[in-house]
């Protein structure tokens, strides 16, 4: 993982996120139904979600919600407004009110370049040093809404330890729609190539769990199935998503099923009867096998079943 930020670069454990489920932020009653929908996170949004007038009564209920005491599995993010002078740097004062010890990370919109990415980790080191948290407590998730945040990925991937689940976002009608020109299409092949490519970046710079998205049709759900496997198919770990009905199948699309988790435990074990032997590649099961392709099972099971792998949690 790359450790150009303010800090030596040992962070926490980042966990896969399935589904990260946006809940305006002036609707935090609204959590409970994220977690009832069997959401990994809920992204708490102040920028989008809000109007204007409502943000500053919406930063203040966002921060009574990632402040009380909160027992569930689920995690919580806040999306809070873009860093800039535009704005009269609100968003710092935005991003202090919120980081706190309930939170698992923040969204931070807008990115255009890694010096973005420097200035929110050295903000969220100082908001850890302010509440006695660890180093790297907070996670970063960059959005890339603009050409060049997409064409640098890698180098935002890189800017700070802390950052996680980066990956494209290509709603119909969104911002990278309209940065970069495309036509959006239900198929996706508009977008093939960049999400392959920012997943690419992602993975280069060591940047944990890329996730992709996002779905707007509410109704096609045989859509959103399609668009999740696509997802999958390229590498990503999860999607964020923006209706609860979304987040079971896109849990299903990103969990591996009692088939393929059995298989991988029949590959590790073909391989460890065949290193006991004094054999590398095998056949398994009509494909040639080896130790790196048991690894990868192994990360698999570690991710999915708790059982200890070389990528940890």
């Amino acid at each position: 993982m790359g450790t150009e930020g303010s800090y030596d670069g040992r962070v926490p454990a980042r966990a896969p996120l399935r589904s990260l489920l946006f809940v305006p932020g002036n609707r935090t009653g609204w959590l409970t139904k994220a977690e009832a929908a069997g959401a990994d996170a809920a992204i708490l949004d102040l920028e989008d979600a809000v109007p204007d007038d409502a943000k500053a009564a919406a930063r203040a209920e966002v921060a009574e919600a990632v402040s009380r005491s909160y027992d569930g599995g689920m995690r919580l993010l806040v999306r809070v407004n873009a860093l800039n002078s535009t704005a009269g740097w609100a968003s710092a004062d935005e991003l202090r009110a919120v980081a706190r010890p309930g939170l698992y990370g923040i969204v931070l919109p807008k990115v255009s370049s890694a010096d973005d990415i420097r200035l929110a980790d050295r903000l969220l080191s100082w908001c850890e040093h302010e509440h006695g948290l660890p180093q790297g407590h907070f996670a970063l998730v960059p959005l890339l809404e603009t050409a060049r945040a997409l064409r640098e990925a890698y180098d935002i991937g890189r800017a700070a330890a802390r950052v996680a689940h980066l990956g494209a976002l290509t709603a119909p009608g969104g911002d990278v729609e309209r940065a970069v020109g495309y036509r959006w299409s239900a198929d996706g092949t508009e977008t093939h190539e960049l999400r392959a490519r920012v997943l690419l970046d992602a993975r280069a710079a060591g940047s944990p769990h890329p996730v992709s998205g996002l779905w707007a049709d509410l109704a096609d759900l045989a859509g959103l199935r399609r668009f999740a496997e696509q997802n999958r198919a390229l590498g990503y770990d999860g999607m964020m998503v923006i209706h609860p009905s979304h987040v079971a199948i896109v849990n299903d699309v990103f969990s591996p099923g009692e088939d393929e988790l059995a298989r991988h435990e029949r590959l590790i074990a073909a391989v460890e009867r065949a290193q006991a032997e004094g054999s590398g590649a095998i056949r398994f099961e009509g494909r040639m096998i080896d130790e790196a392709m048991a690894a990868a099972s192994r990360d698999v099971l570690a991710r999915h079943r708790g059982v200890s792998g070389s990528a940890g949690a």
